[in-house]
């Protein structure tokens, strides 16, 4: 297995929505919070955000690095190159994208860097009719290629897929995947707000549907039970069973990851069991 980076692209200047897109709230969360997060917990290696120079961010979760892009305005290219470059010491494949997925789902993730086979540079889905450069991994390797496609004026990802080999990833081939086809069957990972009205209908959305699980004390009159909840952050979660993210509970998301963090993203298809910290949980 190859290790493989998350790297959020996030110094777009958002011209249609009017408002850095990286601070919008969506469900109790920031978009930019949601997709570093999302990235941390699906790969093995860093995970870094690439900010225009300059550019605020809202607060990242713990262990999210932040690599500032030199030049501004010469588009998602630039940014790709600082991220595959700020990663490659670390990381043979980076799953790149951009800030503003926030249905985002950790099993096309690890779909689209399951493309990455021998001799393929370039793992591409062809989702919902467009090719998605900004949902899909990269050699790390490729960072001064397209360096060099910057400095000759090449702009446009499409130029970079005409000097490697790509593997595209149509709707079907992604779909084979039965946990990408169970949790995500209309590919709404690439659904991304570009607009106050694509934002407003992604606000709209309920927040997925999670399993809740309470242990030990804290499952006291049946809360034992598995509870379908809506939930789109740990802390949403903690708060439809009727508990709070302080030090005498703990979480584990899908029987691995502990955690107490409010902001953690959730998923639909995720399992959430709260122990009591005191118990030893």
């Amino acid at each position: 297995m190859q290790t493989a980076a998350g790297v959020v692209l996030a110094g777009g200047r958002s011209t249609r929505m009017g408002q850095p897109k990286a601070w919008l709230e969506w469900h109790g969360s920031t978009l930019l919070y949601r997709a570093t997060s999302v990235l941390a917990r699906t790969v093995d290696g860093p995970v870094v955000v690439v900010a225009a120079p300059g550019q605020e961010l809202p607060p990242l979760p713990t262990g999210v690095s932040v690599v500032e892009d030199p030049v501004e305005g010469l588009g998602p290219m630039q940014g790709l190159a600082v991220g595959l470059a700020a990663v490659a010491d670390r990381a043979e494949t980076a799953f790149v994208c951009s800030t503003d997925l926030p249905f985002l789902h950790p099993a096309f993730v690890r779909r689209v860097l399951r493309g990455m086979s021998p001799g393929t540079d370039v793992a591409l889905p062809v989702a919902r009719g467009f090719r998605q450069p900004l949902a899909a991994a990269y050699r790390t390797v490729l960072a001064g290629l397209i360096a060099n496609l910057l400095a000759e004026g090449d702009l446009r990802p499409g130029m970079l897929f005409k000097h490697c080999p790509v593997a595209q990833l149509t709707d079907e081939e992604l779909l084979a995947d039965i946990e990408l086809a169970r949790h995500d069957p209309a590919l709404e990972s690439v659904v991304n707000v570009n607009s106050p009205e694509d934002y407003a209908a992604a606000r709209d959305r309920l927040p997925p549907e999670v399993v809740v699980e309470c242990f030990g004390a804290l499952a006291r009159n049946g809360g034992h039970r598995p509870r379908g909840v809506r939930a789109a952050t740990l802390g949403a979660a903690a708060a439809a069973v009727g508990l709070a993210l302080d030090r005498h509970v703990v979480a584990a998301l899908n029987g691995d990851q502990v955690t107490r963090d409010e902001l953690l993203p959730l998923v639909t298809g995720d399992t959430v069991a709260f122990l009591s910290a005191d118990a030893g949980g």
